[in-house]
């Protein structure tokens, strides 16, 4: 499903931010991904879902080598792979559902079903009711979840997420993590950023922790 083989990750002549990376992750494996502020996690993210190219080594995700794939090729990629970056990248020119709405109307899928799918999204992130605002509208928190939202609506074979509890109280974040579970209990990869001890206890299979551009394969098991 996901497999780094000797990858590094730097930018420009600057210092390695991943180095000589090697991992292999399986289909519906639930994974956290841990480590100190810089140390790497948001851009492993980022090679895994085809939004940055390593700069060596190789990345397969669902079948594809990315390292290889021509930049045409990447949105069709972009279906199978749900991507929830810190910076949620909300659309302020249209309301919340229409941002909910935006993967499925790129996927073509026919107007009522997306709605329909589009709302349960919103249910499910705890936003009913709130499908006319505009993101401006609302608090980080919900701005948070409303990306969440976004990245589920398409029922991807791979779900990764930044931080996706950082701006969320204890309860909301507590619900988020169930979603994800839910979520990898019906076979989707999971792969979470985080630096919350107390989620990753409570919810790690698998961490992998990374500390200078390196990391450590951590086993675990749900508390």
């Amino acid at each position: 499903m996901i497999e780094f083989q000797h990858v590094f990750k730097s930018y420009g002549r600057g210092r390695n931010i991943l180095a000589d990376i090697n991992f292999r992750i399986e289909p519906g494996e639930f994974v956290f991904v841990s480590g100190p502020s810089g140390a790497g996690k948001s851009t492993l993210l980022k090679l895994i879902g085809g939004l940055e190219p390593p700069s060596r080594g190789t990345v397969h995700v669902n079948g594809h080598r990315i390292d290889k794939m021509p930049a045409r090729a990447r949105p069709y990629l972009r279906r199978a792979v749900g991507v929830i970056l810190q910076d949620t990248h909300l659309l302020y020119d249209r309301n919340a559902i229409n941002n909910v709405l935006l993967p499925l109307a790129v996927a073509g899928l026919e107007t009522r079903l997306a709605g329909t799918r589009a709302r349960a999204a919103m249910e499910k992130v705890g936003l009913s009711g709130k499908e006319d605002l505009n993101p401006v509208e609302m608090s980080g928190g919900e701005q948070q979840r409303l990306a969440i939202a976004r990245a589920i609506v398409n029922r991807p074979a791979i779900l990764i997420a930044d931080e996706p509890t950082a701006n969320l109280d204890q309860e909301s974040a507590r619900r988020i993590m169930e979603v994800f579970r839910d979520f990898n209990r019906v076979g989707v990869t999971t792969l979470i950023a985080s630096h919350d001890g107390a989620l990753m206890a409570a919810y790690a299979s698998r961490t992998l922790r990374i500390d200078a551009g390196r990391f450590t394969d951590i086993p675990g098991v749900k508390s």
